[in-house]
């Protein structure tokens, strides 16, 4: 090994650790204001008219949007051009960050298990919000599902029947069923 390939090597090591120690970083403050803003905004959205359980449900029924967004983008096409990706990935973004924020969000206004600080407190009302999410998310998400499922039935239904048609016909043959 040359001193050159040696030197490029170890330089190549420290900047994967100073990567990984500034992802790190990063990643510890978006968490650490994330949750600050939580601390901020649960408060407020808990006193809006309707309660905390019509908070709780709205945000539940946010979070089903998301998830059937997410769904839907995340089986996209890859044949596009670089901006329409670029795009796409934004809307993955967006419909994931709808579908699991409000938990997270809801999640930060309760009690922190080993924190005796005035910061990690209980807010009144998140718990009876983060009920209501769980409740209406789950039922939201459950109906979805069954019209999703009773939807593909029915389709698969009636491409059965068309194919059951044109076989009657004889047109729903092979070419070699219907030469020999």
């Amino acid at each position: 090994m040359t001193r050159a390939g040696g030197l490029r090597g170890g330089l190549g090591v420290v900047g994967v650790i100073l990567g990984l120690v500034l992802g790190a970083g990063v990643i510890l403050l978006v968490m650490g204001l994330g949750k600050r803003f939580a601390r901020e905004a649960v408060p407020a959205l808990v006193d809006l008219p309707g309660g905390a359980w019509m908070v709780g449900g709205g945000l539940g029924v946010v979070t089903v949007l998301g998830v059937a967004g997410w769904l839907r983008c995340a089986s996209g096409l890859s044949d596009r051009t670089r901006l329409a990706r670029g795009l796409h990935a934004v809307g993955t973004a967006v419909c994931c960050a709808a579908a699991f924020g409000p938990f997270f969000l809801l999640l930060s206004g309760l009690p922190g298990r080993n924190c005796r600080s005035e910061s990690c407190a209980y807010i009144p009302g998140t718990g009876s919000a983060f009920l209501a999410y769980v409740l209406s998310a789950g039922l939201v998400g459950w109906s979805v599902h069954r019209w999703t499922g009773a939807r593909a039935t029915e389709r698969a239904a009636v491409e059965r029947e068309r194919v059951r048609r044109l076989r009657k016909k004889g047109k729903g043959k092979s070419r070699g069923a219907r030469q020999g």
